[in-house]
């Protein structure tokens, strides 16, 4: 058993502990307000500017030129994955699961893999594992624009443009609400929906908006090729910061809420502690008092051994008695 100066420090390191959870939970519920209101203004319009990037794909059949984005590959020889996760930790499972996720999804994908990481912890995870990642990005701070995210899409979209990679998919941590988060991957490109019969890939893959089954044609002005140009790039930037801002919601979500039982752990783990070092206390109080006694019962029985022993000498000690001189 521990002893009370034992049980003692540690209390004390265990409210240090506290302390800094607690500062930290406090940290993540100012961000994640913001988080969640920028993620919630910008949801809307990344959905919409990806159904409508569905209805322009879907008018090639109409005689309207794609957009090579927009354009999928007849043989699929190798895929690209870029895994967003946080820079740093104490979010509980918020970077293990999208990882996780990320992995199974291209190990059951078969085909050679290449990773682009947006996060440190997704970065050092796949290099660990032995992973192929050509690039990593890191350090977006707490309000990241679309001008942030643009040097990672670009080479995404170089890569596939050039047939380096003929799909690439997004996994990310979708925001669902403060205590709910799902770890998902999107197809990004082509911006074409992708289907598969593999039932694990189908749980991993995000829902997308239903393409409208509306027969009005679009009109383009100059042409379609110079607005095809324009927007499809723009709007494929806006998926992966989409992707960015559902993300990081997710990530602040997840350390306030890790903070918080790390913080209510704390405090019943010191109540416990407390309790033990009481006990200890208690018996340390007993061990000397115990010692006391038993200190006192030995001098006193060395005090009556000493005075039998003066007694028995007195005892045996002849009498003298006393002449008077004439």
């Amino acid at each position: 058993m521990a002893t009370a100066g034992e049980v003692k420090k540690r209390i004390r390191s265990v409210k240090n502990i506290s302390q800094i959870t607690r500062a930290l939970e406090a940290v993540s519920a100012s961000r994640v307000r913001k988080a969640q209101a920028r993620v919630l203004a910008s949801r809307a319009f990344a959905e919409k500017a990806w159904e409508i990037l569905l209805n322009v794909q879907s008018t090639g059949t109409k005689g309207v030129p794609l957009h090579p984005l927009l354009t999928a590959r007849p043989e699929i020889k190798s895929v690209m994955v870029v895994l967003i996760t946080s820079d740093r930790g104490l979010a509980g499972a918020f970077n293990s699961n999208i990882i996780r996720v990320a992995q199974r999804f291209a190990q059951r994908i078969g085909k050679p893999v290449k990773w682009l990481t947006i996060g440190k912890k997704g970065r050092d995870s796949l290099i660990r594992s032995g992973a192929n990642v050509i690039a990593e990005f890191s350090a977006f701070g707490a309000d990241p624009t679309v001008a942030d995210i643009a040097p990672a899409a670009r080479l995404a979209i170089e890569e596939f443009l050039s047939g380096n990679v003929d799909d690439v998919f997004i996994a990310y941590t979708d925001f669902v609400n403060t205590l709910t988060q799902r770890p998902v991957v999107l197809s990004w490109l082509p911006l074409l929906p992708f289907s598969t019969e593999d039932s694990i890939l189908k749980e991993s893959l995000k829902d997308i908006p239903q393409v409208s089954e509306s027969n009005s044609d679009y009109e383009y002005e100059p042409d379609a090729n110079a607005i095809l140009d324009e927007i499809v790039p723009r709007f494929t930037e806006l998926q992966l910061y989409q992707a960015l801002l559902e993300s990081q919601a997710s990530e602040h979500s997840a350390r306030m809420v890790a903070m918080r039982n790390a913080s209510d752990n704390a405090t019943q783990l010191i109540g416990d502690l407390t309790l033990v070092y009481n006990k200890a206390r208690q018996a340390a109080i007993t061990a000397e008092i115990l010692d006391i006694v038993g200190g006192a019962e030995a001098l006193q029985a060395s005090i009556d051994t000493l005075a039998n022993e003066i007694t028995a000498g007195f005892a045996n000690t002849p009498a003298h008695s006393s002449n008077g001189h004439q």
